[in-house]
């Protein structure tokens, strides 16, 4: 019998660890079937996800973020916070504004987005002064 319980084991596992994993496409994981929360923390949350996603988080300017507001991402609905922002280049100038799309999920910052246009169409952006303090 106990080599009956090692031979199903050893099939089921692969099965357990697909299901732990999925494509980029399955993004954003929801840990509750139910309605998200308001990020709380969104402010703080948002900075820490960009101190990573930045190359260079020194030296931003012009940032302004629109409050979190609930849009359809992936066919769920998930708060979202749109950023304006002009970051600098690896050689230190300065190109154009970038529009990016921060996704809460279960209330905490999870992704940056680059394409922002459908979602953070009619936001109204206040000024984010701390996205322009950030140091390394």
């Amino acid at each position: 019998m106990g080599r009956l319980v090692k031979r199903a084991a050893i099939l089921v596992l692969p099965l357990a660890l697909a299901a732990c994993f999925g494509s980029a496409g399955d993004r954003p994981s929801v840990i509750d079937a139910g309605p998200q929360p308001f990020p709380d923390n969104f402010r703080s949350d948002t900075l820490a996800l960009m101190r990573s996603y930045l190359n260079n988080p020194v030296g931003v300017r012009d940032a302004s973020m629109a409050e979190p507001v609930l849009r359809e991402v992936g066919g769920r609905q998930f708060y979202v916070s749109c950023l304006h922002f002009t970051p600098r280049e690896t050689d230190g100038s300065y190109k154009g504004m970038r529009e990016r799309v921060v996704v809460f999920v279960n209330g905490r910052a999870d992704r940056v987005v680059d394409r922002a246009n459908e979602l953070c169409a009619g936001a109204v952006y206040a000024p984010f002064p701390e996205l322009e303090k950030m140091a390394r």
